[in-house]
């Protein structure tokens, strides 16, 4: 038997680097093979704004569920006149709403 056969692939998992911040900032999220990453899409017509409204406002649209942001979105574009882009629409009814 050679020296080859008998060595271990075991790693020791003190020898392990550390998993630190940096090497979470680099770090990938995965769902099977595709890369997911937090935020809106790259070139997303949407802008972060910092806003104030009324508690009452921010509550009933927070008690709506998931989607409030959006809901308020829509609720600004009718309040201005504008359209609602029909894949919104569309996709609120299949939802039930």
């Amino acid at each position: 038997m050679s020296e080859r056969d008998t060595e271990s692939s075991w790693v020791d998992p003190d020898d392990a680097p550390e998993l630190d911040d940096d090497w979470f900032d680099r770090a990938e999220i995965r769902i099977g093979d595709k890369v997911v990453r937090p935020g809106r899409p790259r070139g997303s017509a949407k802008q972060a704004v910092s806003l104030r409204l009324d508690k009452d406002v921010l509550e009933k649209f927070k008690a709506t569920g998931p989607g409030w942001q959006s809901r308020i979105n829509e609720a600004l574009r009718r309040a201005a006149g504008l359209a609602i882009p029909v894949s919104r629409t569309r996709r609120q009814r299949s939802c039930g709403r």
